[in-house]
C-alpha cells in the first residue's frame, strides 16, 4: 500500500496521497490557519498525533483514529511549578512540542514528547496523560544548556532502540546527547568524538553543551546513527556513545535535517545550507547531499528542485517511508518535494503551502 504524507505547517496540518499513480496534495487541512509544531503517525496502531503552538493559548495536542477524518483532544504535557530560589535560568512552562515518538511494539500506548524548554515527557495511556521524567530534567548538566535558535534549550530527537524499548537515545539542542537502558529510570552523557567549533576552545569537545540538529538511528541496524550538528556531520556505529565525524560533503556541512535509509547506515541524505550566518542554499541552488558508500563519497543531486531558491529545511523537514525509496521535503518558504526514487529526481507537490515544520509518512 502507498503510504500517506503527512505535512506540519505554520497554518494546519496538511496531507498527499497517490491518485491514479499521481501524487496529489489535499485541499482541505486540518487545524486550518494554527501552526502544527510536529505530528507522529503510530506505526503499531495508526492513530495519529499533532501538537499545536498557540501563542497566548499555549500548546494543544489532539489525536485521530481515522486517518485525520476527525481529532479529539488530548491533555497536553506540563511542567510542575519552579521551586523557589532553584537556580536554573530556564523556564519551567511548555513553550513547544518539539518531537513526538512512539515507543516499542511491547509498549502499548507509550508516548514520548520532547519539549522546549528541555523536558522529555512519557505517556502510558496514548496521552491521555504525560509525566515529565524526571531523572533527565534533574542531571546536573542541565543547568549548562542553552538554546540554539529558541531562547531555552529543546528535544528535538528521540531514537527508540527496536531491539530493546527501555533502551532511548535522545539529542538536546544545546545539551549534547543522552541515552537511557532503564526506560528512563536512569540516563548517560554521551558524545566522546564530538566537536563544537562555536565554543571556547577549553569547551569543543565538552558533551554536555553540543548542538545536535537531528539525530537519525537506522532502524535495521540500530547501533548506526547520523548526526546533523551545527559544527558539520557525524556518525556513530556504537549506539551512540562515541561519533566521528564526516568530512569533504561539498558544497557544506552545514544544515539541520538528516535522512537514513531504513534498513541500509551506508545510505544518507542531508540538505546543506550556506552556513549559521547565511540560512540559505549554497550559490542560491537547492540541492540534497546523498552518500551511499557511508559517507566516504558524497553526490549533490538536484534534478527538479528549484534555482534560484532561499529555502531551508527544518529538523523534521526531510523524511524517507520504510521503503527506503519514497523521499519528501518540505522548506521554510512553503516548498513541498517528492521523490519516488531515493533522490535521483524530485517533483513539486507545492510550492506555495505555508512554512513546513515537519513531514512524516504513515503506512
Amino acid at each position: 500500500m502507498t503510504p500517506t504524507l503527512w505535512i506540519a505547517t505554520r497554518k494546519g496540518l496538511f496531507n498527499a496521497r497517490q491518485v491514479d499513480g499521481d501524487w496529489r496534495l489535499a485541499t482541505e487541512a486540518a487545524f486550518l490557519g494554527e501552526p502544527v509544531s510536529i505530528l507522529l503517525p503510530d506505526p503499531r496502531d495508526g492513530a495519529l498525533y499533532a501538537a499545536l503552538r498557540l501563542g497566548h493559548f499555549g500548546c494543544k495536542l489532539h489525536r485521530s483514529r481515522d486517518g485525520g477524518v476527525t481529532w479529539e483532544e488530548i491533555a497536553t504535557p506540563a511542567y510542575p511549578p519552579k521551586p523557589e530560589g532553584h537556580a536554573d535560568a530556564t523556564a519551567w512552562k511548555l513553550d513547544t512540542v518539539w518531537s513526538l515518538e512512539a515507543g516499542g511494539a511491547d509498549q502499548p500506548g507509550r508516548l514520548w514528547a520532547g519539549t522546549i524548554p528541555g523536558g522529555l515527557f512519557r505517556s502510558d495511556d496514548s496521552g491521555a496523560s504525560w509525566q515529565l521524567v524526571e531523572s533527565l530534567w534533574n542531571v546536573p548538566e542541565r543547568l549548562q544548556w542553552f538554546g540554539g535558535g529558541y531562547d531555552f534549550p529543546g528535544i528535538h530527537s528521540i531514537c527508540v532502540d527496536p531491539r530493546d524499548s527501555r533502551c532511548v537515545l535522545v539529542a538536546v539542542s544545546c545539551g549534547g546527547v543522552w541515552l537511557t537502558q532503564d526506560d528512563g529510570a536512569s540516563w548517560q552523557l554521551l558524545g566522546e568524538g564530538l566537536s563544537a567549533d562555536y565554543l571556547p576552545p577549553e569547551r569543543i569537545g565538552d558533551a554536555a553543551v553540543q548542538d545536535p540538529h537531528r539525530v537519525q538511528r537506522c532502524a535495521g541496524q540500530p547501533d548506526q546513527l547520523w548526526m546533523q550538528h551545527h559544527s558539520g556531520v557525524f556518525r556513530s556505529g556504537d549506539g551512540g556513545r562515541s561519533w566521528r565525524a564526516v568530512t569533504d560533503i561539498a558544497p557544506s556541512a552545514f544544515g539541520f535535517a538528516v535522512a537514513v535509509h531504513p534498513q541500509d547506515a551506508e545510505r544518507v541524505w542531508l540538505v546543506p545550507a550556506q552556513a549559521d550566518a547565511q540560512r540559505v542554499p549554497v550559490n542560491a541552488t537547492l540541492v540534497v547531499n546523498r552518500s551511499t558508500d557511508g559517507g566516504a563519497h558524497w553526490h549533490a543531486v538536484w534534478d527538479g528542485l528549484p534555482s534560484p531558491a532561499w529555502d531551508l529545511i527544518y529538523r523534521h523537514g526531510l523524511a524517507i517511508d520504510d521503503s527506503g525509496q519514497l523521499l519528501a521535503m518540505g522548506s521554510t518558504t512553503g516548498g513541498l518535494w517528492l521523490s519516488g526514487d531515493a533522490g535521483n529526481r524530485w517533483q513539486t507537490l507545492s510550492s506555495q503551502l505555508p512554512p513546513i515544520y515537519a513531514v512524516r509518512w504513515a503506512a
